[in-house]
């Protein structure tokens, strides 16, 4: 072989190398070896101009595992086209795919107001900030018995841009995994585009706060604020996640907080701590670190932890003073005066601050039947263990069963008739 057929071979050579590395972007045809796993790989592709997303769903199989996917379609979705048998009826749509895998594909309009104050989903030029339920829809899938999923998402970015979601990222495409679950979903917060991130690991926590550059997010005063306060949630809550996202971006946001899987997001001119000494960014971690969800009715309950929680861990941080904490408990009462009923269908600020009042009592009520050995801080490490919606039955039952043997008969707080509205709930149950 001469020397000009040796540099023509060696050509090829990096060539098809390269085009190995260029192919990392995109959507694997790799099948896994458990014989009772399939792969799922979402790739997402922005086009900023238009304010959408491409979604492709690839699924590889060596066998027929997954035989059907049902999805709960949303407005925003359309030219939804895949291989193998695909309906639509309305807000859903069934998928069979072909016995060896297949290709879903859709299109997203990301943008989305919230109750026309602003956005909880955005795209454009330079950035986007939405939930991974915005742009894939939740579905539900029958299988041959046990198999379950190995799950990736891989975001094609336009030049520039970086993305930052709940999940580790291994070399451009993030491993989506959760153990409790066969089938997993992408989910949570994720932000796109030209970003300005801040880390640091905290009671175990690796803790990521992304924002769009220009967008006056306050990266290092988050993280200083969980650096005070994560300890003493550790000390409430032992088991907390790996890992905490907080996404934050400035307007057109909406200016609030709303937490997600392991992610939350907060309005970057959102307070840290407000002047009445409460924490829009406290009260969306404590959901998200409880985790719970709540019966039709009984929202009170699991704002109200929330809150008062939030609250609680300011103190006990020393972040603020006991002076301040309880000017911040008064400030609640008289908020609450305005509540006229827990339990109802969302709850308001002066419901879930009513709330916050009846989970004071509460506490004060378990340690004086319990001697001091018990408080609530038992009974919400109870509540995070329980499966399905939490609603005042299993509320009492824990709180009596922590209080001691007496409790039941003479736990008063939780009384149906001194929660306004509940008797009329329960009534027509």
């Amino acid at each position: 072989m001469n020397y000009i057929s040796r540099l023509n071979v060696g050509i090829l050579l990096l060539s098809l190398a390269w085009c190995s590395a260029c192919g990392d972007t995109t959507i694997s045809d790799y099948v896994p070896a458990d014989p009772l796993s399939y792969r799922l790989d979402y790739g997402v592709r922005p086009t900023a101009d238009t304010g959408t997303v491409a979604v492709t769903l690839k699924l590889s199989q060596a066998r027929y595992l997954l035989r059907e996917m049902r999805l709960r379609l949303n407005p925003l979705i359309s030219d939804l086209d895949g291989d193998g048998a695909l309906s639509i009826d309305g807000d859903s749509a069934i998928w069979r795919p072909p016995e060896n895998g297949g290709t879903l594909k859709w299109q997203v309009a990301v943008p989305h107001r919230r109750n026309g104050d602003g956005y909880d989903a955005w795209l454009d030029n330079h950035w986007g900030l939405f939930r991974a339920e915005d742009i894939i829809p939740r579905a539900a899938t029958r299988t041959l018995k046990a198999a379950k999923s190995e799950t990736w998402l891989r975001l094609e970015l336009p030049g520039g841009w970086t993305a930052v979601t709940q999940y580790f990222d291994q070399d451009g495409a993030f491993r989506v995994d959760n153990p409790r679950r066969r089938f997993d979903q992408p989910s949570g917060w994720m932000v796109l585009g030209e970003l300005g991130v801040r880390r640091e690991t905290i009671s175990g926590i690796r803790v990521a706060v992304p924002g769009p550059i220009d967008n006056a997010v306050r990266r290092m005063d988050t993280l200083a604020l969980l650096n005070w306060t994560l300890p003493e949630l550790s000390r409430l809550l032992p088991a907390l996640p790996p890992r905490l996202t907080i996404v934050s971006a400035g307007d057109p946001m909406w200016r609030g907080g709303l937490s997600a899987p392991q992610s939350l997001f907060i309005h970057a001119d959102r307070p840290l701590i407000s002047e009445n000494a409460t924490s829009t960014l406290l009260h969306e971690v404590l959901h998200l670190t409880l985790g719970l969800s709540a019966a039709s009715g009984y929202d009170w309950i699991i704002e109200g932890l929330a809150e008062y929680y939030s609250l609680e861990l300011l103190r006990r941080s020393g972040t603020i003073s006991d002076k301040r904490y309880t000017r911040a408990k008064a400030d609640l009462a008289a908020w609450a005066t305005n509540a006229t009923e827990l339990c109802k269908g969302s709850s308001t600020g002066a419901t879930t601050a009513l709330a916050v009042g009846v989970f004071s009592e509460l506490d004060k009520e378990i340690r004086k039947l319990s001697a001091g050995t018990a408080t609530l801080d038992d009974v919400t490490r109870r509540l995070v263990l329980t499966d399905g919606r939490v609603d005042l039955a299993q509320l009492t039952m824990i709180a009596s069963e922590i209080a001691g043997e007496d409790a039941a008969a003479n736990l008063d707080t939780l009384h149906i008739d001194k929660l306004p509205g509940c008797r009329t709930l329960h009534a027509g149950m």
